[in-house]
């Protein structure tokens, strides 16, 4: 009894709530819906052919089209008997359907047949945001002949508008600037992991006013793993911050480190030769292909392509804590630097465990 009197209090629904168990079921979720529905657009989708939904768009604005057209040339050839004013709004009416329905019908046309035919993904995104910017625009000027008469009074209020709003939104103004930086010179792309200010991150869309990011490491870890949290920064960031990518096309990959301390007393060439050797095993020759494949790109640019080195590295430095520091530095793709961190350190530590009189690694309270 004490059991059911303590959850009486309950919403009486809690009981039978629970956690989804499988991904197709979380995405039935219109909050999850919606965020794939936002990093969806820069997926690698194959060249498609004319779906149904595309033939019904189509075939509903040619038939707008044709019966606006028909209304129009009924309207001026004044069959329908209408007065002097009607007439007039019948054909502003007549002639912004007209427009509406060519600018939408134009609008999927070059989706289909132009820009799905693009391979680049990025190109395709970035085209497709354009696009529907313009279309957006042109319907909301002729929206704006509709309602107004008078094309002056239209032009004079359009000034006005833009001149007010250009005061009050200044910061949304200067966001759009920074996203036609970002196409016309590319600091960074969807896709790609990059750091601004404090973020870092991958980046999984490019709005007109804001760039969103998949964030790795932060706050709460220690490692370049995903965090599982979102970063959304205003695109007027870009022309004021530098933006560090770590996806570069010509090299896309960094240089990562394992440090280990161990004593002075340390037979340091059976360190680094160990070291060595478990680091070309594990990313050695994957390395070598990356840095063969990408040399010839770095030749014809100001990089010193010569201190691109083929293969793994291990070098010494003192520390700051009374040990030497065995430094293990090689090449990696940013997006796998943590797991490949975690799988060379798995191996590391046994074979250099194997002879502890020649490693000497800090321990107990001698750390």
């Amino acid at each position: 009894m004490g059991k059911c009197a303590g959850t009486s209090g309950k919403d009486p629904h809690a009981m039978t709530k629970r956690i989804p168990d499988s991904a197709h079921e979380i995405e039935q979720q219109g909050d999850v819906q919606a965020a794939l529905e936002q990093t969806a657009a820069p997926k690698e989708e194959p060249h498609r052919l004319l779906q149904r939904f595309d033939r019904i768009w189509l075939i509903t604005c040619g038939a707008v089209l044709v019966v606006a057209i028909a209304v129009e040339l009924v309207n001026s050839w004044n069959l329908l008997g209408l007065a002097a004013g009607s007439q007039a709004a019948l054909e502003r009416i007549a002639l912004g359907t007209i427009a509406f329905a060519a600018a939408l019908g134009i609008l999927k046309v070059l989706n289909i047949f132009l820009i799905d035919r693009i391979g680049n993904v990025v190109i395709r995104f970035n085209l497709r945001r354009i696009l529907n910017l313009v279309v957006a625009v042109v319907l909301a000027f002729v929206l704006v002949s509709i309602l107004f008469v008078n094309w002056y009074t239209a032009v004079v209020s359009l000034g006005l508008a833009s001149l007010i709003l250009g005061f009050a939104l200044q910061t949304p103004i200067t966001s759009f600037i920074g996203w036609i930086y970002i196409l016309a010179r590319t600091p960074y792309r969807v896709g790609d992991r990059i750091k601004i200010g404090d973020a870092t991150g991958d980046v999984i869309d490019v709005s007109y006013l804001d760039t969103t990011l998949w964030e790795f490491g932060g706050q709460y870890l220690s490692t370049d793993h995903p965090s599982g949290r979102i970063i959304k920064f205003p695109n007027s960031s870009i022309l004021n911050s530098p933006v560090w990518n770590y996806s570069w096309p010509l090299f896309p990959y960094i240089w990562n480190e394992v440090k280990l301390h161990i004593a002075y007393e340390a037979d340091m060439e059976f360190v680094a030769t160990t070291m060595l050797k478990v680091a070309k095993e594990e990313v050695g020759i994957a390395m070598a292909e990356r840095v063969k494949i990408f040399r010839d790109l770095l030749a014809k640019t100001p990089v010193d392509h010569l201190q691109v080195q083929g293969e793994p590295v291990v070098f010494f430095r003192v520390s700051e804590n009374t040990w030497l520091e065995a430094i293990l530095r090689y090449l990696v793709h940013p997006k796998e630097a943590g797991r490949v961190k975690s799988r060379l350190i798995r191996k590391l530590m046994p074979a250099l465990n194997a002879a502890p009189e020649r490693v000497l690694f800090p321990k107990l309270n001698a750390r």
